[in-house]
């Protein structure tokens, strides 16, 4: 695989496990995360890095690192897949991963070749992305629910900006279309950014 992969996550057996199939995948590189300006750095040479998240008691530890790449100001790192790895998967931290941006979330163990599908499956394609007021990250309209880790409900109401991307192994990030939508009835006309 022609992209670079971050492992991200507290140095333990799940981590190092994660660590080792990543290499074993082919990526390009394979480092623990240290780090946004590392990333930004290593995307001017590999134009696609994956997260990895190797699993934690708390989800909420992992708060303030997906932010961080969410909210980058570097197109290459913001829209880049995160994915969360965990042996222990629950409904609470699965709902974490969805309401913190995440791209897939992994049960593991997984065979190589599943888990490269999975992974997979991240690039070649059009990515829809919502940015609202306590949300950034793919499109999760399928999913309403109270937030564990933010206390926020699932649909909020208000503006929100609506991002096409598409992610390629040797392009990096393409964002296709980029709108922001005014809720009816605010007496504001939707905007196309673009």
């Amino acid at each position: 695989m022609k992209a670079y992969a971050y492992i991200v996550g507290p140095q333990d057996k799940t981590w190092s496990s994660l660590f080792g199939t990543a290499t074993d995948l082919g990526f390009t590189g394979v480092s623990s995360y240290r780090g946004l300006s590392q990333v930004e750095q290593q995307a001017d040479e590999t134009p696609l890095c994956y997260f990895l998240f190797s699993g934690v008691p708390n989800i909420a530890e992992l708060r303030q690192v997906a932010r961080d790449i969410r909210f980058s100001a570097n197109p290459a790192v913001r829209f880049s897949p995160m994915v969360y790895c965990a042996e222990d998967l629950s409904v609470e931290a699965t709902i974490g991963c969805i309401n913190l941006g995440f791209d897939d979330v992994i049960a593991l163990p997984q065979t190589e070749a599943a888990l490269r599908a999975r992974l997979e499956r991240q690039v070649g394609r059009h990515v829809v992305f919502y940015e609202a007021a306590g949300y950034f990250g793919p499109d999760r309209r399928n999913r309403v629910s109270t937030l564990p880790v933010t206390g926020q409900s699932g649909r909020m109401g208000g503006p929100f900006r609506r991002l096409e991307v598409m992610r390629h192994v040797r392009e990096g990030i393409s964002i296709k279309r980029d709108e922001l939508f005014q809720p009816f009835g605010s007496g504001q006309p939707m905007q196309t950014l673009q």
